[in-house]
């Protein structure tokens, strides 16, 4: 599901999830980069909203997670490398879910971080494109 979206097509992000927890990766390329030389701040928030998001939808079976509201750290500039997004989900209830997630360069070093609340949506997971299908070594089966 997450390969099978358009945007990442152009990001080409690999996903790993376990229950409660994810882990988005990319490779910095300059095209990702502000004026100044150093990765834009709309990648960061995108790592840090997708690991956030699966981490949390993780524990959905039934229908698709939307984000309801997020907010952004960015500690650090990263112009080279890779960067790893790592997302837990910190509390849930029945329709309400907040994880958090931090990002990191390929030193370990943090260089932003985010939380963002998730809410059950009325859209069916087996109707979204991709969903259970296994997409290889560049994901997981989501």
């Amino acid at each position: 599901m997450y390969l099978s979206a358009p945007v990442n097509a152009y990001y080409t992000p690999t996903l790993h999830i376990t229950e409660g927890h994810a882990e988005v990766t990319v490779a910095v390329r300059r095209d990702f980069f502000h004026a100044a030389g150093a990765v834009h701040g709309a990648v960061y928030f995108k790592l840090l909203d997708d690991a956030a998001f699966f981490a949390a939808n993780s524990l959905v079976e039934d229908v698709f997670l939307l984000t309801v509201s997020f907010n952004i750290y960015l500690t650090r500039p990263v112009s080279e490398g890779e960067i790893k997004s790592v997302g837990h989900v910190v509390f849930r209830s029945r329709r309400l879910f907040v994880a958090e997630a931090v990002l990191f360069d390929s030193a370990g070093r943090e260089i932003g971080r985010g939380s963002g609340t998730f809410m059950r949506s009325e859209i069916a997971l087996s109707g979204v494109p991709g969903y259970g299908t296994t997409i290889g070594e560049r994901g997981s089966d989501v």
